[in-house]
């Protein structure tokens, strides 16, 4: 899906016939509050926003969501692009900045590594669910020792550490890479870090 954020409602109409001519979905808002009062952040795509728009444009729609930590990428569009505005859109976490007028070709490029970017986004999402899933089922002495086999201890100071013997430590590692579904050293150092 692609949110398009415009003021003028003659250049929302335009990107939408640009996006749905490329077989993208498109929602029409004509301002940034109006989009954040019936977004869905579960929902997969990204924006388009314009820059300058009365109570909130497109940079502080880009800082507004970087505050609630919504990972969905931005692109802002912009009448008059000046390195200072490009930078705080960059900054702010943007995918892209685009000058309007903008050709057709570049508005699809730009949108399409967006939506690009929001595919890897999602797999990361799940990828961390998945993992954190996995993770949640360890007991605490289990998540203590995961958390030493990552920081790179081997089993010998671990048990060390916990005044416990080798062997449990070893014990309980060939639980937590079984609990994880985990095959190797690697894959469950991976698993933990996805967790996280």
């Amino acid at each position: 899906m692609i949110f398009v954020l415009d003021g003028n409602e003659s250049i929302r109409n335009l990107i939408r016939e640009i996006l749905e001519d490329a077989d993208y979905s498109v929602l029409l808002f004509a301002d940034c509050e109006t989009f954040l009062a019936s977004y869905v952040p579960e929902r997969d795509g990204c924006i388009l926003a314009d820059a300058v728009m009365p109570n909130m444009g497109g940079i502080e729609l880009l800082e507004h969501l970087h505050r609630d930590d919504q990972q969905i990428p931005v692109v802002v569009m912009t009448g008059s692009a000046s390195v200072p505005q490009v930078v705080r859109a960059m900054k702010a976490g943007a995918q892209d900045v685009i000058e309007k007028p903008f050709r057709q070709c570049d508005l699809l490029s730009s949108v399409d590594a967006a939506i690009e970017q929001a595919h890897l986004i999602a797999a990361r999402s799940k990828g961390h669910l998945s993992a954190a899933r996995r993770i949640a089922g360890l007991t605490s002495r289990q998540h203590q020792i995961l958390d030493l086999v990552v920081a790179g201890h081997p089993s010998k100071n671990i048990a060390a550490d916990l005044g416990i013997s080798q062997r449990t430590v070893e014990n309980h590692r060939a639980a937590i890479t079984r609990r994880t579904g985990s095959s190797s050293l690697p894959e469950l150092v991976r698993t933990a870090l996805a967790a996280l």
